[in-house]
């Protein structure tokens, strides 16, 4: 098994996670909030206060089973790429979209990828590809949150 992880942002990260978590070759999720420049903050931080982080999940996954191109077109099903800091009915840039690496080698996977999905829009992708700066697991509470309320308000159509 040759285990690889990477960072998606896609809006609320309570869909994004079990959207995830359905997929074969996925090993295990946590969401968390990514890229901002406030350590350690909580939710109402993040929600209220402009730490500039991105709700993310965290998809660890067998990269033998599942390649990363195959996992990025997955995601790409469940977000609108050209949408600015929104997704569904959540507006803020907590709610941006991004690709986040800690693999440079993956730099290249990633941005041909973006390549491919833009040859579908006329409007520009809105879909960071960065490297990860630094990633915090959300409150427990947020943890799984759909397997837990399943009637839970999610932008993603299951």
């Amino acid at each position: 098994m040759k285990e690889k992880t990477i960072y998606l942002a896609g809006g609320c990260f309570w869909g994004c996670q079990k959207y995830f978590d359905l997929i074969p070759g996925v090993l295990d999720t946590c969401v968390g909030y990514a890229n901002g420049g406030t350590e350690n903050p909580t939710y109402e931080q993040v929600k209220h206060q402009h730490t500039g982080h991105a709700e993310t999940v965290r998809v660890r996954y067998d990269a033998d089973e599942l390649r990363l191109p195959e996992l990025l077109n997955r995601y790409f099903q469940v977000i609108d790429p050209t949408a600015v800091n929104h997704q569904g009915e959540d507006f803020g840039i907590q709610y941006r979209t991004g690709i986040y690496y800690t693999d440079p080698a993956d730099a290249p996977t990633v941005a041909a990828a973006l390549a491919e999905l833009a040859k579908r829009y006329d409007q520009p992708l809105a879909v960071e590809n960065l490297p990860l700066r630094n990633f915090y697991p959300a409150e427990e509470y947020h943890q799984k949150y759909l397997e837990k309320h399943p009637d839970g308000y999610c932008h993603i159509h299951f």
